[in-house]
């Protein structure tokens, strides 16, 4: 095993829990003995494994920055790991722990079993669950457009020649995986045309004139909830970045919200009235 499991996720020590998330995803990914045929990328990937297992709950973190990954060594004995477990099927390993607080890597939504990764990624059952058969579920794909994934919305369709009503809650996001009783449901979402999303957080640019970044003033700009008015303070710099808690997307099935960031960009005309650079020129005297 990996002495730091920080290093074997590629994240710097007091990473957040979104980006040893993202980290962990990309790692199991490459590492996976389906894609990688590498010598030793089952034994990579247990390890990939265990360090997301270990970091994404608090208290097992807390033990890794003070002792390192031995105090995990499962020679040493498997701990209270609570309900999530470990399986091992021929040369493949899987661990995970979320369900005593621990984090699901891939979402809220996504997988209700920790065993669907396969089944989205790779298009096969998972090797995985001590011998047992788990049935296989009809998947589908709906696409919605940016204001449905984030506000939520009821679809009306048919699947196996009968009328179905789906509900697709509030804040859900592209590559999402959904499940109803008898079949799931995978989620593609169309990019908003000025929104950027990121998680549960949203991104905007927002162009401001030059006059109104020197003098300040107050500008409005669009929410998902709707508008609001931003004060620009005299002097704003290009790139200054204003966070408005609260107001991105909601965590599915929660009260909780993201927030968004509006990023000011300078709109510099190209062409300027012989007045203009007049009194262009007048304030860069005054500035210098």
């Amino acid at each position: 095993m990996a002495s730091d499991y920080y290093e074997l996720l590629g994240v710097p020590k007091g990473s957040s829990q979104d980006v040893i998330k993202t980290a962990y995803r990309k790692k199991a990914l490459e590492w996976h003995p389906d894609r990688n045929k590498a010598a030793g990328a089952a034994d990579k990937f247990k390890e990939i494994n265990k360090a997301f297992e270990v970091l994404s709950d608090p208290k097992k973190r807390e033990m890794h920055d003070q002792y390192g990954s031995a105090a995990f060594d499962q020679n040493a004995g498997r701990g209270a790991g609570g309900p999530g477990g470990f399986n091992q099927q021929g040369p493949f390993s899987y661990t995970y722990s979320w369900g005593d607080g621990g984090q699901n890597p891939f979402g809220n939504s996504d997988f209700s079993d920790p065993f669907d990764i396969f089944e989205q990624f790779f298009g096969v059952r998972s090797p995985f669950g001590g011998g047992q058969q788990r049935q296989q579920r009809e998947l589908y794909r709906i696409n919605l457009n940016f204001d449905e994934a984030v506000k939520g919305v009821e679809k009306q369709t048919v699947i196996k020649g009968k009328q179905k009503s789906i509900k697709i809650p509030a804040g859900v996001d592209d590559g999402n995986r959904i499940r109803f009783t008898d079949f799931d449901v995978v989620v593609s979402v169309r990019p908003h045309s000025f929104f950027k999303r990121e998680n549960q957080d949203i991104y905007l640019e927002k162009e401001i004139s030059y006059p109104l970044a020197v003098l300040g003033g107050v500008v409005e700009v669009p929410t998902i909830k709707g508008s609001v008015r931003l004060k620009i303070r005299p002097g704003t710099p290009t790139g200054t970045t204003v966070r408005l808690r609260g107001e991105g997307v909601v965590y599915p099935n929660t009260a909780r919200h993201g927030d968004e960031y509006v990023i000011f960009k300078i709109n510099v005309p190209t062409k300027v009235s012989a007045k203009g650079k007049k009194l262009l020129e007048e304030l860069r005297t005054e500035v210098e």
